[in-house]
């Protein structure tokens, strides 16, 4: 059987910590941020932790990770 492959537009966009937590940036920081609060704004340029249910399907993304 074949290796799997490493789904890469989502290798370049979230981190996998230690614990095995899955790490991406926030929407909604692309454009239109003239309405948007300075709070708003910093808070976007964190990494936040993908929910769980979000986070199977990034790990099996990866190759099973």
């Amino acid at each position: 059987m074949p290796k799997m492959k490493t789904n890469k537009g989502i290798a370049k966009r979230v981190k996998i910590t230690g614990t095995g937590k899955v790490l991406g940036h926030k929407t909604g920081a692309g454009h239109l941020k003239s309405r948007k609060t300075p709070a708003q704004l910093r808070n976007m340029r964190k990494e936040h932790e993908i929910s769980k249910a979000f986070s199977k399907h990034v790990k099996a993304m990866l190759g099973g990770v």
